[in-house]
């Protein structure tokens, strides 16, 4: 942490005048009337109206600047009152109140109709989570706040934690949506499941660009890593269409996943190399406002170039895998012989019923 300092918030001086009401109710009087002597000899009070036409203006009255330019000279402000024989009389503020002269606030913050103290400081070199979690650990050890008083970590760090609550939402539903979009599709939940194996990949791709990079991880990365959701699943998308395709015409199953795979390997490479080539610039900018976009770009560069390698590779073996298993649990299932019969021909016509 760096620049760190508080906001001022003191040094404002205040003349303070407490009325001693036990003082006052000596000579008849109460804190209202003593009040009212003040407000009207430091700061003014309306004594009469003057028109002029048809206008009406407030004529404000106060104590000339000698009488009220010191903290002596406020002690010696008359305050009048009446006697027991129903004569005026004027006694000083000093006798009837305590005068002082302190520093006060001279700016006060509110937030939440909450009066709250800032103190400000800037991250350079790490991350803004790690350090701020720290910064509680420590904070929480050494500082006990009396009763009535907390600690609030604003500023940018409150925006992260709300950021992150909201991503906790918006990547389930988004993986959903994905899911039902390919199910629609597809019309079958194992294409749909091998059309998104590619996201791990690409979550991948992005993690290792991160970490080649040395960048954290923070809001602008995971919005990146949701953009690989959609280019992944694209991808997913383009190879098993091509895939169902090949096997309508009467292709093998093996010979179709790998000839699919070739044929879908060069619009897969060129649309991750157009996006990652787009936004490289981006990956590796310094300037003002590189902090929010280059981990976004880090992430989808990183994503396009290693997501769909390892889909070309991998996602073959996995069509592989899953799809043959369903093709030999329908090609071994067990197969009974319902009914024989010999036509006029002399030839066994056999009616056979599959389980």
């Amino acid at each position: 942490m760096e620049d760190l300092g508080i906001f001022h918030v003191m040094g404002q001086p205040n003349l303070n005048i407490k009325v001693d009401r036990a003082k006052a109710a000596r000579y008849g009087l109460n804190s209202g009337d003593v009040t009212t002597v003040i407000q009207a000899a430091m700061g003014g009070a309306v004594a009469t109206t003057v028109l002029e036409g048809d206008r009406q203006f407030g004529l404000q009255v106060r104590l000339l600047p000698e009488f009220r330019s010191s903290i002596d000279a406020v002690r010696n402000v008359k305050v009048g009152y009446t006697t027991s024989s129903g004569v005026n009389a004027y006694i000083p503020l000093s006798e009837l109140a305590t005068i002082s002269l302190d520093t006060g606030a001279s700016f006060i913050y509110r937030d939440r109709s909450q009066r709250y103290v800032p103190i400000k400081f800037s991250i350079r070199g790490r991350d803004l989570g790690s350090t701020v979690a720290e910064a509680q650990e420590r904070v929480a050890k050494k500082i006990k706040l009396p009763t009535g008083y907390q600690i609030l970590w604003a500023g940018e760090f409150e925006n992260l934690q709300e950021a992150k609550k909201r991503l906790l939402i918006v990547v389930p539903v988004t993986f959903l949506l994905i899911l039902l979009l390919l199910y629609g599709l597809f019309n079958s939940l194992r294409d749909s499941l091998v059309s998104v194996a590619g996201i791990p990949f690409a979550i991948g791709g992005g993690i290792v660009a991160l970490y080649l990079a040395g960048l954290d991880f923070s809001v602008s990365a995971a919005i990146g890593f949701i953009s690989l959701f959609g280019v992944a699943v694209m991808d997913g998308i383009l190879n098993i269409t091509y895939f169902r395709q090949l096997m309508a015409q009467g292709m093998g199953f093996k010979e179709a996943i790998f000839h699919g795979s070739e044929q879908r390997m060069r619009p897969m490479l060129m649309t991750a190399l157009s996006a990652g080539v787009g936004l490289f610039p981006a990956a590796i900018s310094h300037g003002i406002g590189s902090q929010v976009q280059r981990p976004l770009a880090t992430v989808v560069v990183g994503g396009m170039l290693i997501g769909p390698v390892m889909l070309l590779i991998v996602a073959p073996a996995l069509r592989s895998v899953f799809l043959t298993a369903v093709l030999d649990v329908a090609t071994t299932a067990p197969t009974r012989i319902w009914k024989t019969r010999t036509n006029t021909a002399g030839i066994d016509a056999r009616l056979v019923w599959t389980s």
